[in-house]
């Protein structure tokens, strides 16, 4: 019913890749044949081996797959991963990324079928997405003054556009905005210079866009 992309360190789906060790003469899923290869993920694997004609020994490892193949227990692994960080800190090289995978969010058909139950879903399927669409933002609000305005909401991002209420001091404003969490920490030091004040980063439970 519903896809929800999301990672440990970022919003994207993760990936089952094909490993070997870093200076492995493995170059290609071809140089496998023969071989041995430790996973998790064992039929699609098998399924991946079999779609480009390959005949290697595949066999179920459950945790330190890493390992396996650095130590030269085996010859590759299929392992999944986000960024490749921890791939690379065993010293293994990426050969073929074999499938992603993202979470998805399934209803039954029958109680997909009744009104109110179809309601419920669509209603947790929204604070569910609200919830993973706040996950790397944050809320930003600051007074700023109406000489710099326009200044200010030149670099500012913000969903659509800031927020902008006037302040009971006359010629001030208070300005709000939702952002990346990845660009705070340069934002709000020029902000600072450019003369707003009162600069408050707060963070977020959920975002419904």
């Amino acid at each position: 019913m519903a896809e929800l992309v999301y990672a440990k360190q970022q919003m994207v789906p993760v990936r089952w890749v094909l490993a070997v060790r870093e200076d492995s003469e493995i170059k290609d899923v071809k140089d496998l044949e023969g071989k041995r290869v430790a996973t998790e993920l064992v039929n699609v694997t098998k399924k991946y081996l079999a779609e480009n004609k390959v005949n290697a020994e595949v066999e179920f490892s459950w945790g330190a797959t890493e390992v396996k193949v650095a130590s030269g227990m085996v010859d590759a692994i299929v392992e999944l991963t986000e960024t490749g960080q921890s791939l690379r800190r065993h010293n293994l090289r990426i050969v073929d990324t074999i499938c992603e995978s993202t979470t998805k969010f399934i209803a039954n058909k029958k109680a997909w079928e009744k009104e109110w139950k179809r309601n419920k879903i669509e209603s947790i399927v929204v604070l569910l997405q609200g919830a993973l669409s706040a996950e790397f933002k944050v809320g930003l609000k600051m007074n700023v003054n109406q000489s710099i305005l326009e200044e200010v909401l030149s670099v500012l991002p913000a969903i659509r556009r800031p927020t902008i209420s006037p302040l009971s001091e006359q010629g001030w404003y208070a300005v709000e905005s939702i952002i990346e969490e990845k660009v705070v920490r340069e934002l709000i030091p020029k902000l600072k210079q450019m003369g707003a004040e009162g600069i408050v980063e707060y963070p977020l439970n959920k975002v419904i866009p």
